[in-house]
């Protein structure tokens, strides 16, 4: 479990990245044994494109520098619960697991709103724990505060 807090609080960092461009603060980090290969944090706003989620963005960048698109044997760390669209690239990219430090009861695609990952019918089966940090969600509730 330590290492699993560990990894969130590296893309809690990414996070708050996002925070401070005015993005939804959600931010990744793609893990392969006790390496980050990859980090990255939402950037639709910034980049005008919805697909623009950190968990999209860090698989893509993992994939770059490992020169794979299959990501075997890499865990994903964000800090919320994956949408149904990030859900799925998890399955695309062979994630083997994610780990999510707070739900999102809106848009989850993991356990919230949708369960994807458990659908047997899948070619892929990616692995998931939720590990409540609750850093995770008061930026989310801050962020969302601070817009009203």
């Amino acid at each position: 479990m330590e290492r699993r807090v560990k990894f969130l609080k590296e893309a809690l960092k990414e996070a708050e990245k996002a925070f401070t461009l005015g993005e939804v603060p959600v931010g990744c980090v793609v893990v392969r044994g006790n390496e980050i290969i990859s980090k990255a944090h939402n950037l639709t706003e910034t980049l005008r494109d919805a697909s623009a989620h950190a968990e999209i963005l860090a698989m893509r960048e993992a994939s770059r520098a490992l020169g794979n698109w299959r990501l075997n044997g890499c865990e994903l760390y964000v800090t919320l619960e994956p949408c149904v669209m990030c859900a799925y690239a998890t399955v695309l990219f062979r994630v083997e697991r994610v780990v999510f430090g707070s739900l999102d009861e809106k848009h989850g695609g993991v356990m919230s709103l949708y369960n994807l990952l458990d659908d047997e019918r899948l070619n892929h089966r990616v692995k998931w724990a939720y590990e409540p940090l609750e850093e995770c969600s008061e930026l989310l509730r801050e962020f969302f505060r601070r817009r009203r």
